[in-house]
Order: C-alpha cells, then sequence, then structure tokens
C-alpha cells in the first residue's frame, strides 16, 4: 500500500465513522428533532454518487469510506422518516 492510499483511508476512516455516534444516539433515544430531513436526503444520495465514482475509479478508499457511510446515513435517514411524527 502507498502513501498517498494510507493517507486516503485514515481520512477515510475519519469522516466515516463520524456518523457511528449519531447513528447510536438516534437508535438509542428515537430523537430525530435535530435532524434535517432534506439534508440527509441530498447528504445521502450524494454519497451513493461518490461512491459510484470511487467504483469507476477503482480508488478503494473513496469506496470503502462511502459504501460504510452510505449504510450509517441511510440508516439515519430511516430513523428520521420513521420517527419525524412520533414526536
Amino acid at each position: 500500500m502507498d502513501f498517498i492510499t494510507l493517507i486516503g483511508l485514515l481520512a477515510a476512516f475519519g469522516t466515516t465513522f463520524s456518523f457511528l455516534p449519531q447513528a447510536i444516539k438516534i437508535i438509542k433515544t428515537k430523537n430525530t428533532e435535530g435532524i434535517s430531513l432534506s439534508m440527509y436526503l441530498m447528504f445521502t444520495t450524494g454519497v451513493f454518487l461518490w461512491l459510484i465514482y470511487g467504483y469507476m475509479k477503482n480508488d478503494m478508499p473513496i469506496v470503502v469510506a462511502n459504501a460504510i457511510t452510505l449504510i450509517l446515513a441511510s440508516i439515519i435517514l430511516y430513523l428520521k422518516m420513521k420517527y419525524k411524527s412520533k414526536l
């Protein structure tokens, strides 16, 4: 693994797993009041497109980071829509 790929993977790890605390908090509390639905719709769409881009460029850090981010952001988006009318 070259140095540039290592930097990319470290950056991907940091930005990707920053969503984990938010997802855990929402799962535990079921409170999504402070989460913007439109922001998460746009963000999730953008992450999906980055995933496709990374796949097409055969860029492993982009693919891995965006695949994991897409999963976490999709969980948050799903819970936002699920709990939207309950609070």
